[in-house]
């Protein structure tokens, strides 16, 4: 499983013209990417790092301060891109793979008592965010 956790003052994403998530306080911005060889083994260390992971400001957590994170699903950070023009998805879990996944993270975030939002799993989505930094990182479990 991978994610690009970055530290936002705000941010939302928008399906169909409607906002289905939004955080409009400092918190994270995750897009969360789930492998062809993923399981449920992953989902709880992916939660934790998420949540408890220093970005924030004063190496504060969204754990620690209570701060909100928008969970947005994104296939594409598994991109092959080595040869050629056009990217491979090969090791993107299939959506009926990744879906459940990406879910139970989110749902295992809430049960830490993390404030979650989400976008809308398989949707085109606008995601917009004020990035407080810029800061940044890749979380890979």
């Amino acid at each position: 499983m991978r994610a690009v956790a970055a530290r936002v003052t705000r941010a939302s994403v928008v399906v169909d013209g409607s906002v289905v998530g939004r955080i409009d306080e400092p918190g994270l911005l995750v897009l969360l990417g789930v492998h062809v060889d993923d399981g449920p083994d992953k989902v709880e260390t992916m939660a934790r790092k998420l949540h408890e992971l220093r970005v924030l400001r004063d190496e504060e957590s969204c754990a620690s301060i209570g701060a909100p994170l928008l969970v947005v699903s994104q296939f594409t950070l598994y991109a092959a891109t080595r040869k050629g023009r056009r990217p491979s998805w090969t090791e993107a879990a299939r959506p009926e793979q990744a879906e459940p996944l990406v879910d139970a993270v989110v749902a295992e975030l809430r049960s830490r008592g993390a404030r979650v939002e989400t976008g809308r799993f398989g949707a085109m989505m606008s995601v917009e965010s004020v990035n407080d930094g810029p800061f940044t990182v890749i979380v890979e479990v």
